[in-house]
């Protein structure tokens, strides 16, 4: 008869509980937070492409929509997400190459990527309001 083999004692995985939260980690859930945030962002954007190919009263209707406290809410919040992860994704082009693995290089790509998506986000609804030509 075949003996049974008893099985291998393999230590476990460490609990959330034994991780400190840090930036990078931060970093790498707001990046997936936006990808997915992007999904429902960009059913904004197929509606307003979508009334501007419909018509004046539909591109009328959705321009109200837009520009309520909360539709500017939500298109500053697709903004945001739209250029934090592009900033994320250019953060990890730069992993790809075999760079930027130094943990003090670490942290400063996740705060550039935070203060730049920030700092990028202002800068893009200023722009569309001074090209626009002012907050009406």
């Amino acid at each position: 008869m075949a003996k049974l083999k008893a099985p291998i004692e393999r230590p476990l995985s460490p609990h959330l509980q034994i991780y400190r939260l840090t930036l990078t980690m931060l970093m790498s859930i707001a990046h997936r937070a936006t990808g997915i945030l992007l999904y429902f962002g960009t059913i904004l954007l197929a509606m307003w492409l979508i009334s501007v190919a419909t018509g004046p009263a539909y591109f009328a209707f959705v321009n109200d929509l837009f520009s309520t406290y909360l539709g500017r809410l939500l298109l500053l919040g697709y903004t945001w997400a739209l250029l934090h992860h592009m900033l994320g994704g250019i953060r990890h082009l730069i992993w790809d190459t075999g760079v930027g693995f130094e943990r003090k290089t670490v942290e400063i790509l996740a705060w550039t990527t935070l203060i730049g998506s920030i700092v990028l986000t202002i800068g893009v609804w200023l722009m569309g309001y001074w090209v626009r030509g002012g907050l009406s």
